[in-house]
């Protein structure tokens, strides 16, 4: 009783209830209204999930068998510790970056995805159109559903890279490599993680092709989203656009596609063939990664396909500093797989890979709102980056080091026994 009488009791005033209660100005268009909610890439996540068919969704969102591959590299993402420096301040972040002889306004790009228009009619131009005006590359894949002269259009003064798979019919892959570099895309990314097709269980009991096959479940999935059949059924055919002239049934295309018989002798004459830089992405362990630099690649991306291909395959996170130190001279090393977030790249970074590749976070925000959604993405991603290099002092890319960072231990090898000791 006595503390109350410490404070004197009015009625409030009219202008002083305004001043601390304002009204948010509502926002009379839905896309924007959801966008603008959308605080990290899970939230588009969400927002992709009641929008999308599920079989659509689950191509994006799923992975291999039991999905281990995945989840662990998600994992090793929240099992780090940040170190930041007091009293250094970093008022002004620079996020700009070299990489692979030209300049990205961020470190990440989007990479390469297939299917793509079959998650959101937008597809490859809308994910291009969004790299391009944010300054950062863009990746498109040999199973895109955008031809590589649209995605040229869609990007006319940005960076294009191209993700190469060599098919069987090895004439096909070395024409789509020549038409990449005639539109003026800079890098190829030659994929070596896919000598069959992964099993991918959500797939399979969602009986997904192209075109989508009806079933009731299809149907009654659908009812809630008429927005996305209209969408599809009002835009032109959804078909590989890069692969469309080869003819054949979608199973026989991804046949053709992948090709255990790929071997360094391929990537030879990819080499001979391709001008501009060439990447070899899908790289699982550090004496690969070695071998590859006497085949004079100039960047090599982790990768364990986002788990979509061998389950419990490595976390590419994890082998990121062993393969910065032994050939992290030589060459561009990236990662992808598991980012999510801003504070994802920047541990990246800090542990010595020169830039990052999202995938799934960017199909999240196609499927959350086209166009406008991958911008969401890429300005969740953007401010995630400067916010976390603020707060570690860091002003620019360069000056992250790995002493920001610990890689905590959740799994570790097995220690085999001594058999001497014995």
């Amino acid at each position: 009783m006595k503390g109350n009488l410490l404070v004197k009791r009015q009625l409030p005033k009219p202008t002083e209830l305004l001043e601390l209660m304002k009204f948010k100005k509502f926002e009379p268009n839905g896309k924007k209204r959801r966008l603008a909610g959308a605080l990290t890439t899970y939230d588009l996540r969400r927002i992709a999930k009641r929008r999308t068919p599920a079989a659509a969704f689950d191509y994006t969102d799923g992975a291999a068998e039991a999905e281990i591959s995945m989840r662990r590299s998600r994992q090793a993402f929240e099992d780090i510790e940040f170190h930041p420096d007091i009293l250094r301040p970093a008022e002004f972040v620079d996020t700009t970056t070299q990489i692979l002889g030209g300049t990205s306004a961020m470190p990440f790009g989007i990479a390469p995805t297939g299917f793509t228009r079959l998650m959101q009619t937008e597809g490859e131009v809308a994910g291009a159109s969004a790299a391009g005006d944010a300054g950062i590359p863009f990746t498109l894949s040999t199973l895109g559903t955008t031809s590589i002269e649209d995605v040229k259009a869609a990007n006319p003064t940005g960076r294009n890279w191209f993700q190469l798979y060599v098919m069987r019919q090895r004439e096909i892959s070395y024409e789509l490599v020549r038409r990449a570099a005639a539109a003026g895309f800079d890098t190829l990314m030659f994929t070596v993680d896919v000598p069959v097709a992964g099993y991918r269980l959500r797939d399979t009991r969602n009986g997904f092709s192209i075109p989508p096959q009806l079933s009731l479940g299809t149907i009654l999935n659908a009812i809630p989203r008429p927005w996305w059949w209209f969408d599809f059924l009002t835009t032109p055919k959804l078909e590989f656009a890069s692969l469309s002239s080869t003819g054949g049934t979608v199973g026989e295309l991804l046949n053709s596609a992948m090709d255990p018989t790929i071997s360094f002798e391929d990537l030879r004459i990819i080499r001979e063939i391709w001008p501009g830089k060439l990447v070899v992405k899908g790289v699982q362990n550090v004496s690969d990664a070695v071998q590859l630099i006497d085949h004079g690649v100039d960047g090599i991306v982790l990768s364990n396909h986002g788990g979509r291909q061998l389950d419990r395959a490595p976390v590419p996170f994890h082998l990121l500093p062993d393969v910065v130190r032994e050939v992290g001279q030589d060459a561009t090393i990236m990662v992808d797989t598991g980012i999510m977030s801003g504070a994802d790249i920047v541990a990246s970074l800090a542990l010595g890979a020169k830039f990052t590749l999202v995938g799934r976070a960017y199909l999240y925000g196609l499927m959350a709102g086209g166009r406008e959604g991958v911008d969401r993405m890429i300005e969740i991603l953007q401010s995630e980056i400067t916010r976390t290099m603020a707060l570690l002092g860091v002003s620019n890319i360069e000056e992250l080091e790995p002493r920001h960072i610990t890689q905590l231990q959740r799994l570790k090898p097995r220690v085999e026994k001594d058999v001497e000791a014995l």
